[in-house]
């Protein structure tokens, strides 16, 4: 029998998927509920950047029936689970332990307020500043639905809570014609309005509205809820138009410029990165800075189309470096120390949607956090 103030494993992962949806994950990688059974009772989970044996025993030791961890154990197809190495080592042991592991890996980092958000902040930039460096494109949908006059603005009012009409910093968006709909019941028909066989003429609205695809199914289920039709008379059209408040990486500013060095120096002590691997400095100084968690070479020509002075981020390759070309400024902090703080966002927004509702529920922080990457 549940326990009415624990969440299970499928109510964790679906408040994670509300907040960064899986859909969103690029398509090599492997986010989601990778071991574990969604119906079992978590009262306590731990978050971690990296899934390994040690978090695994670490998770049995405190009680926790639930690791989140950024990067998937199971990265590629696994065909055999004999302990030959560490990642059949972790899943069997995950297995006889009886812990479900959760991955929110590229998903996060196109979040809006997830990965790339909290390096720009950590590193100073001004939140209000930040934005997408390379939004994702074909996420949007656009939405027209027609409604008798005299019930349009409720069922708006469900679509918009479902998620549609929202633009940037802007929701409850919509346009609207005012018009007159015609149809005939046929044999069968429930009609609200009108009786079967019969034409009717009715003073209807039509309502258009941009929807994030990850919400279609929810908007669509609220607006049929809603309408006092049997059947409602709508369209669902695939837009262009890239999604500005989801993509990968992002650009902002700080306060005050300041020189290059001051600049590393800074990131250098506040990420902690024991170095930065950089190109050359330009003598300029620096104010809008991209940011990128972990392996971010594949967005350089978006740091520099965007006017960045600084790109940070993660795994850039020796002749990858030189496509700076005096350009910008490649800072190379190290793949762990660019995200070592998503356990934090992640901490807090598990504990933000689910502590009120299963107050039994707890989400720390994993001891067992530790980069892979040794320097002397």
């Amino acid at each position: 029998m549940q326990d009415a103030h624990s969440p299970t494993v499928l109510e964790i992962t679906n408040t994670l998927d509300a907040w960064a949806p899986f859909r969103l994950q690029a398509g090599y990688d492997n986010s989601g509920l990778l071991v574990g059974r969604p119906e079992a009772v978590v009262s306590k989970a731990l978050v971690a950047l990296d899934c390994t044996e040690a978090l695994i025993e670490e998770a049995a030791e405190r009680g926790a029936a639930c690791v989140i961890v950024h990067h998937p154990i199971i990265f590629k197809g696994l065909k055999r689970l004999t302990g030959r190495n560490a990642v059949e080592r972790t899943v069997q042991l995950a297995i006889r332990k009886d812990i479900a592991i959760i991955a929110i890996h590229t998903n996060l980092d196109h979040a809006a307020d997830g990965v790339n958000h909290k390096l720009a902040t950590t590193l100073g930039c001004d939140p209000a500043s930040l934005q997408i460096l390379q939004p994702l494109n074909d996420q949007l949908v656009g939405l027209t639905f027609y409604t008798p006059n005299a019930a349009a603005d409720a069922v708006e009012d469900a679509v918009f809570a479902a998620g549609g009409g929202q633009v940037g910093r802007y929701d409850e968006c919509a346009f609207r014609l005012e018009g007159q709909g015609s149809f005939r019941p046929l044999a069968g028909a429930q009609p609200t309005i009108g009786r079967r066989g019969e034409r009717s003429h009715v003073a209807e609205r039509r309502s258009e509205v941009v929807v994030p695809r990850w919400r279609l199914s929810a908007v669509l289920a609220a607006m049929r809820a809603a309408h006092p039709y049997e059947e409602v008379a709508h369209q669902v059209v695939a837009l262009e138009s890239a999604h500005q408040d989801v993509g990968a990486g992002m650009v902002g500013f700080l306060p005050a410029p300041m020189t290059e060095e001051k600049f590393l120096d800074l990131a250098k002590s506040s990420l902690p990165a024991p170095l930065i691997r950089h190109t050359r400095l330009l003598g300029r100084p620096v104010q809008r800075i991209a940011v990128c968690g972990g392996s971010g070479a594949f967005l350089l020509e978006d740091a520099v189309a965007a006017g960045a002075d600084v790109f940070v981020t993660a795994d850039f390759k020796y002749h990858e470096f030189q496509g700076a070309d005096g350009r910008i400024v490649i800072a190379d902090v190290g793949h762990f120390e660019s995200e070592w703080r998503t356990g934090e966002i992640i901490q807090a927004h598990l504990e933000e949607h689910l502590n009120e509702k299963f107050p039994n529920f707890a989400v720390h922080l994993a001891r067992e956090n530790h980069n892979p990457v040794h320097y002397r």
